[in-house]
């Protein structure tokens, strides 16, 4: 598991994405670089990183299902997910 901060960093850093990215694209259409530089750090979307939902895991992430891959196994072993079942053969 993630350690709380580094969750709520990652929400942190969206919601600042979110709020800035209208004067961002006005600042870029404008070619005004310099105020572009005055946004915060945290505004640019380059810096999110996608997490697991469930344990906040940053690596082996699957955008598709929004979990990391041992997330993934575990729950399809479950038959937690729709559609989707170990394969034998």
């Amino acid at each position: 598991m993630a350690k709380e901060s580094m969750k709520a960093r990652e929400v942190k850093r969206a919601k600042m994405v979110a709020k800035y990215a209208a004067k961002r694209e006005q600042l870029k259409a404008e070619g005004d670089y310099e105020a572009l530089q005055a946004i915060p750090k945290n505004a640019s979307p380059v810096r999110l990183h996608n997490r697991c939902k469930l344990t906040g895991r940053p690596k082996g992430y699957m955008r598709q299902f929004g979990i990391s891959r041992i997330q993934f196994r575990e729950m399809a072993s479950k038959g937690l997910i729709p559609g989707v079942r170990k394969t034998s053969w």
